[in-house]
């Protein structure tokens, strides 16, 4: 395994591994027996750095969530983990009550909110301090002030490490950032954004996002990691749910554009080059690439786990990276 720096403070940065692993459907979609053993299959290849959210899985029964963070604190306990484990959640897309969702009715990032849903998130986990906490989605109804300072409260009081944003406009983000500064409180360093080698339309509307996608990484967050070195990003979606090896999967509909054909066509040559498989090759182009990006992977079978910690090892040519890079 390799591994990156997350954040800057000494008191609160951590080591993690390059590949994070999703744990979005553990406990609900993918039953618990699968889940310890992927997890535990992970640890075992090095791996530290795991992804949940208080809100996962809802939709898959109706309720508010919880599976998952249920199942990583049993997970812990049952294992004797500790802190040389990362696990990152999200607060703020949970829906207030069942059979609701995050765009019609979701908990926010109320001061009280980003207080209580974090407390629940360590109580459900198993934990004194969650090491890494993002706000999941944008919330308009209160102000940005209010909510960095929900934020660092928790963070001056040692139950919350890092701080992160998940599917905010670009601007939103550094007006957070920039507030927490001027209040010398702690500001987002981690950012976690849906990210692939396929290249996705921006313009596509949907229910969270009526003007276009704020969940895809894109030029401005790019030219933002190349602005600020100590930010991070979290590349969520990394193999597309497994549109790129099997048929079944269709590409989603933000990727239905005449640029795309020739991005395929280049990852599958050099996957034929390497020996790897296309996701791997995607896994290894985010890697190594030059801005710090960590691809969060889940898996829900001990095969294409495997295949997602292989892709660590996988070392790109600077020509075929050059190649990858140069596609439009």
């Amino acid at each position: 395994m390799k591994y990156r720096t997350i954040g800057t403070d000494p008191a609160h940065r951590r080591e993690v591994s390059v590949l994070a692993l999703g744990a979005m459907l553990f406990g609900s979609l993918t039953d618990e027996k699968t889940s310890f053993a992927l997890l535990d299959r992970y640890v075992e290849a090095g791996g530290n750095f795991i992804d949940t959210s208080d809100n996962y899985a809802f939709w898959t029964d109706g309720g508010q969530g919880g599976h998952s963070e249920n199942v990583l604190g049993r997970w812990r306990r049952s294992r004797g983990v500790g802190d040389e484990i990362v696990i990152a959640t999200k607060l703020g897309a949970r829906p207030l009550a069942p059979g609701t969702g995050f765009v019609d009715n979701p908990e926010g990032l109320s001061a009280k909110v980003i207080r209580e849903a974090a407390e629940a998130s360590r109580e459900r986990l198993g934990v004194d301090k969650l090491d890494l906490l993002y706000a999941h989605i944008d919330d308009y109804s209160v102000s940005q002030q209010e909510t960095v300072e929900g934020f660092g409260a928790l963070a001056a009081e040692g139950t919350v490490g890092l701080l992160g944003a998940s599917n905010q406009a670009m601007w939103r983000v550094e007006r957070a950032r920039a507030l927490a500064a001027a209040a010398g409180l702690p500001g987002y360093e981690v950012l976690q954004y849906q990210h692939s080698h396929l290249r996705p339309r921006f313009d596509v509307p949907s229910d969270l996002f009526p003007d276009g996608s704020l969940g895809h990484a894109g030029p401005e967050l790019f030219g933002y990691l190349r602005a600020e070195p100590a930010l991070t990003l979290v590349a969520y979606s990394p193999l597309l749910a497994g549109a790129y090896v099997r048929e079944d999967k269709p590409l989603p509909a933000d990727y239905d554009h005449p640029g795309t054909p020739a991005r395929l066509a280049e990852l599958r040559s050099v996957a034929r080059e390497t020996g790897a498989t296309v996701n791997q090759v995607v896994l290894s182009w985010q890697i190594g690439g030059e801005l710090p990006v960590i691809p969060l992977a889940g898996a829900s079978s001990l095969a294409q786990l495997e295949e997602n910690l292989a892709a660590v090892d996988l070392e790109l040519t600077a020509d075929q990276r050059a190649r990858l890079d140069a596609v439009h």
